[in-house]
């Protein structure tokens, strides 16, 4: 993708803008990256038809008891990384697949209802299940941080806090009581999957409502948490080259404490703490692999009871945020 697309430094600063508010709107954008509201418009909007741009809106499914998280790690048939990777793309229950190098081939999130359910999916719902000769499941317990919460650091503190007032981004909370969404809010949330920056007027006429219920809908669904908005788009455009995935094995006393650290670091997209051999999972970007040694040094080393820190660097990543990406790195379009 960054081979082909190349952007300018007002595309960047758009494309960080819509990173930390993807439903801004654009005099909003405007403002926050100081260029005039039409040209901001004309530009963002070539960003989103183009691909290179894609704003999603995601349903937390722990909030609203649609199901657990799982990050599968699997080693894979010489030669069939890319066969297996394309297989799970294809299937509904993976919301996050990539292939990597290191101590595994393919990574991949599923979102079933039941732990169970994994074995299922990859055994019925793969054509060549004889290609995967190990598979590692981690069931997440506690989020962290999440991608949607990551801030590029590309525009300054006065655009984070124009972008992100109080209440646009839900924290990941310990919930102890799932939301319980009606056939109405869920209709709301299938028109944002497709298109996050759907307007009001637009909801409401693919869900039947008025466009003042239609805005507190989604006022509602964000608020408590349940409908969470990601911006897609290649981290290298930004010159964030290398992302990478982390597994970590932590001493329970310290999950907490590293988990925290983590999520507080730049380069930090997403941490989550996870049942299984390995208690801690990262996603995270860096400019170049020169700074891969002082990450591991300086950021990692300087964690309290960390044993394990295995590195995976994603090589090619098929799927986010349930939306396939092409082989130029363009999200797929729906509808």
């Amino acid at each position: 993708m960054s081979d082909s697309v190349s952007l300018d430094e007002l595309d960047r600063r758009l494309v960080a803008a819509l990173q930390l508010n993807g439903r801004a709107s654009w005099r909003q954008v405007a403002r926050a990256v100081d260029a005039s509201e039409s040209t901001v418009a004309r530009r963002g909007q070539q960003l989103l038809d183009s691909g290179v741009v894609r704003v999603t809106g995601v349903l937390d499914h722990l909030r609203c008891g649609l199901g657990i998280s799982l990050q599968v790690r699997l080693r894979c048939r010489p030669g069939t990384a890319n066969r297996v990777a394309e297989a799970l793309a294809a299937l509904p229950a993976t919301r996050f697949v990539t292939v990597v190098t290191g101590s595994a081939d393919v990574a991949a999130e599923f979102v079933v209802a039941d732990h169970r359910d994994v074995t299922t999916v990859l055994v019925d719902g793969l054509p060549r299940p004889d290609d995967i000769v190990e598979t590692e499941s981690m069931v997440v317990v506690r989020k962290f941080s999440a991608v949607e919460e990551w801030d590029t650091g590309q525009l300054g503190p006065e655009a984070v806090a124009l972008l992100r007032p109080d209440g646009v981004l839900a924290g990941h909370r310990e919930w102890h009581e799932p939301e319980r969404l009606t056939e109405q809010e869920f209709a709301v949330a299938r028109v944002l999957a497709a298109d996050g920056r759907a307007g009001y007027a637009q909801i409401a006429g693919a869900v039947g409502i008025s466009e003042s219920t239609a805005a507190r809908r989604v006022e509602s669904l964000v608020r408590r948490g349940c409908l969470r908005l990601r911006t897609l788009f290649d981290t290298a455009l930004l010159g964030l080259n290398v992302e990478f995935m982390q597994w970590f094995v932590v001493e329970p006393g310290e999950l907490e404490n590293v988990g925290a650290q983590l999520a507080k670091v730049r380069s930090t997209q997403y941490v989550s703490a996870t049942t299984g051999r390995f208690n801690l999972c990262l996603h995270g970007v860096l400019p170049g692999y020169g700074d891969l040694y002082h990450y591991m040094t300086d950021v990692v080393g300087a964690l309290p009871g960390v044993g394990t820190a295995d590195m995976t660097l994603q090589a090619r990543t098929l799927k986010r945020a349930y939306v396939r990406i092409n082989h130029d790195g363009t999200k797929e379009r729906t509808g």
